[in-house]
């Protein structure tokens, strides 16, 4: 039988409530930059560039919300890398797609590792496991947009499936951690 410690009130709510906020935003901005994807325009780079910066966001928030329950340190981990990122993708956009593919690709990589980090230091608190997979898949993600770096008509809109791929993840996560939390307190 498995067993779910029942997280600390405020927190399993303040992530469930982080994790449809990013869930809305990762399917608006899919959207956006698919409509974009196909050159690197002034739209298509500030679009780029606010999904790293929107994480690091994210991020300081979970922190925050998280201080008192456990160690936050792979969560600054994750700002570090996300403003690196976002600093990155302004730079090598002036390069092409091949560029922005690589340096996105390396931030999933890392940023990947980190949310597999979180997600099984947190597996207790319930709803977890669509974030360790989701830190798994992103791993394999960035890989293949830095091999897609190398082929020619290397493209965008990868991307934009990868957001929405990680959006649907936070809203399953959300879902659960919801579940979790309602079934230990009935307990």
């Amino acid at each position: 039988m498995a067993t779910t410690v029942s997280p600390p009130a405020g927190l399993a709510q303040s992530l469930r409530r982080l994790y449809f906020v990013r869930f809305a935003f990762a399917l608006v901005w899919a959207g956006l930059l698919f409509t974009t994807a196909s050159s690197l325009g002034p739209v298509s780079i500030a679009l780029l560039v606010l999904y790293p910066l929107f994480d690091v966001v994210a991020a300081v928030i979970d922190a925050r919300s998280s201080k008192a329950a456990q160690s936050v340190l792979a969560l600054y981990v994750n700002v570090a890398i996300s403003l690196l990122a976002g600093a990155g993708l302004a730079v090598v956009a002036s390069s092409g797609i091949p560029g922005v593919l690589r340096v996105w690709g390396s931030w999933a990589i890392v940023a990947g590792v980190v949310q597999l980090v979180v997600g099984v230091a947190r597996r207790r608190l319930g709803g977890q496991w669509p974030m360790i997979l989701s830190g798994a898949i992103s791993v394999a993600a960035g890989t293949s947009f830095i091999l897609q770096a190398t082929m020619d008509g290397a493209s965008l809109k990868a991307l934009a499936g990868y957001a929405t791929l990680g959006g649907v993840f936070f809203l399953v996560s959300a879902v659960r951690l919801g579940r979790a939390s309602r079934n230990a307190s009935s307990r």
